[in-house]
């Protein structure tokens, strides 16, 4: 009897064709499956773009929905951070009181505003190459926030200059004028300026001071400047001017800016020539007065203008203070330029005109003369084009070669044949009124206009009328313009990154 484990270890017999076949069909198999997954492959790499693709249309709808709400609605946002990145020497307060408006703005409209301002201010410093303001979200656990990030580039070269040298064919002479300024030495936004002229008749003006946009714990902008000023007029006017004082600032904005002045005066005569009408002013005098400057200017640069506006309005009183020697008058200022471009070779055409009245104030006031350094003196070569604020210039007049001129004292030892505008003082005038007209254009060579270097024609005209010590009532306007100066010349202006040098000379000697 056969045993069950005998019936259960019995051998299976297997066909060996038979597995090969199976072999064969398990290759085949594979080779199907890997035909179903390139397919697969390609659907998901479709699908893929397609979602990409879907992705994108619907940011841009985002983006064309946002863009479209903020045009025709308030969108209302909170601004959660402002980072500054970029500043290693300038302090971090300097720049948190000039952005402190962006943390106020409620709506995405009052954001940009606020972030547009707020760049105005902080090219305004002067103590920036560049400055780039990005508005991002906030975190998302806060919806509905912003972060604004403002990035500045401090300046590579702290100094800066402006230089002028000018021919004057009609005295076969020459002059030098200009300023340097050293920016933010203490991270202050502090600006340390001099100022120098000089030129062949031997006429020095030097003057130094500091100027504090802000300081740490105040809320309004610092503008405190100590001031020492020294001017040799000796060649023009018989005198000399020192001055020691100190400038507050007492409210600045973007368009207004009032100032008081206290500073201790000395005019001298070493020479002993002056004229009486200079002998009269001579000695200490203080001057205490408050100065207010209304300021617009729209134009696209301040050195080569090609469009835009500018308008200054000034106006001081001196006399603020109860001791005798304060000089008591009222000063007013005006001055409107246009540019107006033209559309070939980046050429402009400048018109500018400026006017000035300065009148003492107290009992007798009319038989008065005015304070010798706040007259108006119209000439010297400063551009009238970069020189915003008053009537000071006019392209190709002698320094204070305008106005009314006195008889120096003359002695016996002096030469009978002397020239005459040596013997005479210019005494300046309490009217001024000056126009001018500037064509600038650039050069056809590209290097010589990728480097700024371009040329310009002008013309210019003024006069200079006294009107104190009873003489308002002899003057005339007709004679007034009657007596204009006028000039007209053609020049070069090569700006480097120190320093703005000119080259001018006139077509004619300065006409009547």
């Amino acid at each position: 009897m056969a045993k069950p484990e005998d019936d259960l270890s019995d051998p299976v017999v297997r066909n060996h064709n038979n597995d090969e076949e199976e072999e064969e069909g398990e290759q085949n198999d594979d080779i199907e499956d890997e035909g179903e997954g390139e397919g697969e492959g390609e659907d998901e790499d479709e699908e893929k773009d397609k979602d990409l693709e879907s992705q994108k249309a619907k940011l841009r709808n985002s983006f064309q929905n946002f863009f479209s709400r903020i045009q025709h609605e308030s969108v209302p946002i909170r601004v959660h951070d402002v980072v500054i990145k970029g500043n290693t020497k300038t302090k971090d307060y300097l720049i948190e009181a000039v952005t402190a408006s962006l943390k106020d703005a409620s709506t995405i409209q009052e954001l940009f505003a606020a972030s547009s301002e707020v760049n105005f201010r902080l090219q305004a410093l002067e103590i920036f190459d560049s400055v780039k303001i990005t508005l991002d979200s906030g975190p998302p656990e806060l919806p509905g926030t912003a972060n604004v990030i403002i990035d500045v580039v401090e300046t590579k070269s702290p100094l800066l200059g402006e230089i002028g040298v000018f021919n004057k064919g009609e005295a076969s002479s020459s002059s030098l004028e200009g300023t340097l300024k050293y920016k933010n030495i203490f991270g202050y936004g502090d600006l340390w300026d001099g100022a120098l002229a000089y030129d062949c008749d031997r006429k020095a003006e030097v003057s130094a001071g500091v100027f504090l946009p802000r300081f740490k714990g105040l809320v309004t902008p610092v503008t405190a400047r100590l001031f020492l000023q020294s001017q040799d007029c000796l060649k023009f006017s018989s005198f000399k001017e020192r001055s020691l004082g100190l400038s507050l600032g007492l409210f600045s904005t973007r368009n207004h800016d009032l100032v008081y002045n206290l500073a201790w005066r000395t005019l001298t005569d070493p020479s002993r020539m002056a004229s009486s009408s200079i002998r009269r002013q001579l000695g200490h005098g203080l001057l205490s007065s408050l100065k207010y400057t209304f300021k617009i200017d729209r134009r696209n640069s301040p050195l080569r203008p090609t469009h835009g506006f500018a308008f200054v309005s000034s106006t001081q009183i001196g006399g603020l203070a109860p001791d005798s020697r304060s000089l008591r008058f009222l000063r007013q200022e005006l001055d409107l330029r246009c540019a107006i471009p033209l559309g070939f070779y980046r050429s402009a055409l400048n018109l500018g005109i400026s006017a000035g009245v300065v009148f003492p104030w107290g009992s007798g006031f009319s038989s008065m003369p005015s304070p010798l350094p706040e007259r108006f003196f119209l000439g010297g070569n400063l551009s009238p084009v970069c020189t915003l604020g008053g009537p000071t210039s006019l392209w190709g007049f002698r320094t204070r070669g305008l106005g009314p001129t006195e008889p120096r004292r003359q002695f016996r030892s002096n030469p009978a044949n002397e020239n005459t505008d040596s013997g005479r003082d210019h005494l300046g005038g309490d009217l001024a009124l000056a126009v001018f007209a500037d064509f600038s254009f650039d050069f056809p060579s590209k290097w010589l206009s990728a480097k700024g270097i371009h040329g310009h024609f002008f013309a210019s005209a003024g006069n200079v009328e006294k009107l104190t010590e009873n003489a308002y009532r002899n003057f005339s306007l007709r004679k007034f313009t009657e007596s204009f100066r006028s000039s007209v010349g053609v020049g070069v202006v090569i700006p480097t990154n120190l320093f703005r040098m000119e080259v001018s000379n006139l077509f004619l000697p300065p006409i009547m």
